[in-house]
């Protein structure tokens, strides 16, 4: 009876702990822009703030249902970017950028806000603000039919 208790506990524990694992692979920016030269694919940057309370709703509910993560994972080069950080340094077509420099380059001014990048790596669409698991994932699957699929 024990050992069958404890095999029971193991799967379960295993079980668990697979499907935790489950989440977006996000890359820094400079790793999208390396994977997206050798295997083209869209970015998509998630732009945010460390004070964005809807950001962080995003994080919480949208970004951790099982559907998004397989859609994001599977059609996009996942980035994260902090709107505000300007000490984390890296370089883009021949230009120098922290995190910040780059949404200001991409003419973000509200969080959250997500950018649509071409395999070429320029921006094809923005799609700001926070939405639930369903809308979000209707949304991107319209920009994908209008963009194209690479």
């Amino acid at each position: 009876m024990n050992k069958i208790f404890a095999l029971f506990f193991v799967l379960i524990l295993f079980s668990g702990n697979a499907y935790s694992q489950e989440k977006i692979q996000w890359l820094t920016f400079e790793q999208a822009a390396e994977k997206t030269a050798s295997n083209p694919k869209m970015v998509f940057v998630d732009v945010y703030t460390d004070w964005c309370g809807w950001c962080k709703k995003m994080d919480k509910d949208t970004f951790s249902n099982p559907e998004v993560i397989a859609y994001i994972n599977a059609n996009f080069y996942p980035v994260k970017m902090n709107a505000e950080d300007t000490k984390r340094k890296f370089s883009f077509k021949g230009r120098d950028y922290t995190e910040a420099a780059m949404a200001r380059a991409m003419r973000v001014n509200s969080y959250p806000n997500f950018i649509i990048m071409d395999a070429a790596m320029e921006n094809i669409t923005q799609y700001p603000g926070y939405r639930e698991a369903d809308p979000f994932l209707k949304g991107l699957t319209g920009i994908m039919d209008k963009f194209g699929r690479q």
